[in-house]
């Protein structure tokens, strides 16, 4: 199954647990879309997909600016995988399809 499609997903940071909805659209080794979280809305940067795996960034502003690095694998309807937060480390995020 592909990695395109709207994800819940949820990370734990150091702040806490956060969530947010991830749009994803592969076309090809291309990624695209959005994400959304807090209100706010940012582009997906950088996407590249392989199969079920997708890297790809995302520029927040709130709470903190912050460059997110996502790696990613989605296996039927779930989602996993690391995300590095900038200088604060690198969490976990999972996720399931909408």
């Amino acid at each position: 199954m592909s990695i395109s499609g709207t994800w819940n997903v949820e990370i734990s940071t150091p702040m806490g647990k956060q969530s947010a909805i991830l749009d994803l659209v592969a076309d090809g080794d291309v990624l695209t879309g959005t994400a959304k979280q807090g209100g706010e809305t940012a582009p997906i940067q950088d996407g590249t997909t392989s199969g079920d795996n997708a890297t790809f960034t995302l520029d927040l502003t709130k709470p903190i600016p912050v460059k997110l690095a996502f790696n990613v694998t989605a296996s039927g309807d779930a989602l996993s995988g690391d995300v590095k937060l900038g200088a604060f480390g690198t969490s976990k995020v999972s996720g399931t399809r909408a």
